[in-house]
């Protein structure tokens, strides 16, 4: 694997919080690089999460099953993005997620231990994880607003802003699921475009 991919981590890293060489060193060592192939799932219902990952190529969704049995997807989160359970990985209870790639990948993961290990050998990493925990709180939220006040359009358009090659990536009824529409909606917004 391309070593240079690891650097990605630290470049996103080093937008929040400014890291010395040694600290980076620290930081590589402390994640354990992952080649996944497509349609792999990382985590299922019923298991306790053991990793957050970075993707630092392809590309991965979480998702549930509702009582009738229909799937619901909760992320969708392409290169340079960090996917998880967090509520799973945090607690340590079981999880009601899956976790699959979308696409061959390269992850970066790193578990609970580690993580509290990396916390205290790079103090700076507490203060990343703390504005990335924060932001994905918020992400989270806006996300459920935008489902109770904006049109299926609205968030289309605000998904395809955010990820523009997402329709090239990722199949349309993992889209649909993800707006929270169905897919003959989905469609009928894309032949407006």
């Amino acid at each position: 694997m391309d070593e240079s991919l690891d650097h990605k981590l630290i470049y996103y890293i080093n937008k929040w919080v400014k890291l010395k060489p040694e600290e980076e060193k620290k930081i590589l060592a402390s994640f354990e690089k992952q080649a996944v192939k497509k349609k792999i799932k990382l985590l299922e219902p019923g298991q306790i999460c053991q990793y957050i990952y970075f993707i630092i190529q392809g590309g991965a969704r979480s998702y549930y099953h509702d009582a009738k049995g229909d799937e619901h997807i909760y992320q969708i989160r392409l290169e340079n993005n960090w996917i998880s359970d967090l509520e799973s990985y945090f607690s340590q209870q079981p999880s009601k997620f899956y976790l699959e790639t979308l696409e061959e990948s390269i992850v970066l993961r790193i578990s609970p231990e580690v993580l509290e290990n990396l916390y205290k050998e790079v103090p700076k990493m507490e203060r990343y994880f703390r504005i990335l925990f924060q932001k994905a709180y918020i992400n989270s939220l806006a996300r459920l607003n935008s489902t109770m006040w904006e049109t299926a359009e609205e968030r289309y358009n605000e998904m395809i802003k955010e990820n523009c090659d997402i329709l090239q990536r990722v199949p349309q009824t993992y889209i649909a699921s993800y707006l929270g529409i169905a897919p003959e909606s989905l469609s009928r917004i894309r032949k407006k475009k």
